[in-house]
């Protein structure tokens, strides 16, 4: 009976081992590297088209026009309630279709998660920007600055530090919300992971979860660094705040 048992732990171990092996059979690693670099390369791009974009829209939704702030917090909602998700499929099946365009999945990708972003970024401007405390911004005006001033040299340099832990803590998201990419054809770590586990199914019925497990790990190496440097900023901040 002790035979048996370790006769079927070392099938085990054997049988786990060839499941993880595939990680490593022909180009299956580079094809998973590769995938990572789509997904962060779209993550990043998203950031680069978003992160100016919110910034404007976060220091318009200050101005004291009703009509305009009404607008753009109807955009900030409209990506907020509707899921990204279905976001993704509006811009790469149903608009592309009736207007008669055809656009790849990167492209749409870059401008779904751009737009995203900056609907998010707008709302953490926009908070930053307005608990700078009053006495700066009339210390600002006692000095003859107009509006555009005291945005640019009292508003945002007194607001910056609490803008840069939120905005990492979104690109983090970004990069996890990627992994949706599959859905509209795009090469990402996760399809290529489908695509090694559907060719591996026979030959190695646990292969899922070894690339599974990879892919989780990729996205941990990548996030948890982003996540540490936030927090680290986030803490420098409110030491600052309290001296």
């Amino acid at each position: 009976m002790a035979l048996s048992a370790i006769t079927e732990s070392m099938g085990m171990n054997l049988s786990l081992s060839g499941g993880a092996s595939v990680l490593f059979t022909g180009d299956n690693f580079a094809r998973l590297m590769s995938g990572l670099w789509t997904s962060a390369s779209i993550a990043g791009l998203a950031l680069l088209v978003g992160i100016p974009l919110g910034v404007l829209i976060g220091a318009l939704r200050i101005l004291r026009n009703p009509a305009l702030r009404t607008i753009l917090r109807v955009y900030l909602e409209f990506f907020r309630i509707i899921p990204t998700l279905v976001i993704l499929f509006l811009a790469y099946y149903i608009l592309p279709r009736e207007l008669g365009v055809q656009v790849d999945g990167t492209t749409v990708a870059v401008v779904a998660f751009g737009l995203w972003v900056s609907a998010e970024i707008s709302d953490i401007v926009r908070g930053a920007l307005i608990s700078v405390p009053d006495h700066q911004v009339d210390a600002g005006k006692a000095l003859g600055m107009g509006g555009l001033q005291l945005l640019w040299f009292v508003r945002i340099p007194q607001s910056i530090g609490m803008m840069i832990p939120a905005t990492i803590n979104l690109a983090t998201r970004v990069i996890k919300t990627t992994s949706l990419l599959l859905l509209i054809s795009v090469i990402d770590v996760v399809t290529v992971g489908q695509q090694i586990m559907e060719a591996n199914r026979t030959a190695h019925p646990d292969a899922a979860f070894w690339v599974y497990g990879f892919i989780f790990l990729l996205y941990f190496l990548v996030c948890w660094p982003l996540s540490m440097a936030a927090k680290a900023l986030e803490r420098r901040a409110k030491e600052r705040n309290h001296e």
